[in-house]
């Protein structure tokens, strides 16, 4: 996925209710629009290295949106929005060795009445569902770590997606990890420990876990490598 346009780089002053970061340009103070509703733990250093996306569309308010953050020298997509459109651009480029050379592929499908996965793709008459979890949490030089903040959601997407094996569909939960230099992937269970009991519970029946790092730049972001899933 490459920007639209140049990313303006800025340092972080400050993240506050939730969706605002104000951020220091060369020569001004610009309040920024941030597309992350998790904690972000781990990212959210005064100072650190931010670069933007600017906008010019007139109904929106900021006319800035907040898109990496470098920090431990390492560069980390933070815009949530983003990751599905990664995800696109890998199953439409066969960037995903699992999920390769697609007769279908349908972004935002319905399961239920309750539950809508990020993707449906079909070969061989074969359906899987796709659901992708953006990762953005490392605690230390060279392992992605998800959730960075308790998810009920996301507890219940993967019992949902075991809900869907037994419908006979095939089921994917990819964790994309948008940082840099990452080798391995790992549950924070200390984190959120009824999330990785779910992920026990979902990986013996079925469920295929999938941790994908992407390359970064401030001109594109895609999925570069396949990283290996640790328990610990």
């Amino acid at each position: 996925m490459e920007f639209t346009k140049s990313l303006v780089k800025g340092k972080l002053i400050k993240r506050y209710k939730r969706f605002f970061t104000d951020i220091k340009l060369a020569k001004k103070v610009v309040t920024a629009h941030c597309a992350n509703t998790g904690s972000m733990k781990g990212l959210l250093d005064k100072g650190n290295e931010v670069y933007l996306l600017q906008n010019n569309d007139p109904k929106r308010k900021l006319k800035y949106g907040l898109e990496i953050i470098k920090t431990r020298k390492n560069l980390v997509g933070v815009n949530t929005h983003m990751a599905n459109k990664i995800a696109l651009h890998g199953l439409k480029n066969n960037l995903i060795s699992e999920l390769k050379n697609n007769d279908l592929i349908k972004p935002e499908v319905f399961f239920n009445k309750e539950t809508r996965f990020d993707f449906l793709v079909e070969k061989n008459n074969q359906k899987s569902f796709v659901e992708v979890k953006n990762v953005t949490l490392f605690r230390n030089k060279n392992t992605a770590e998800f959730p960075d903040a308790v998810t009920s959601r996301g507890s219940k997407h993967l019992l949902t997606l075991i809900d869907a094996i037994n419908k006979g569909y095939k089921t994917y939960l990819l964790f994309l990890v948008q940082i840099q230099n990452m080798k391995y992937f790992k549950i924070a269970k200390d984190i959120d420990k009824e999330y990785y009991k779910n992920y026990l519970i979902a990986k013996k029946a079925g469920v295929n876990f999938l941790a994908y790092r992407c390359s970064i730049s401030t001109k594109k972001i895609y999925i570069d490598k396949k990283i290996k899933i640790i328990n610990d």
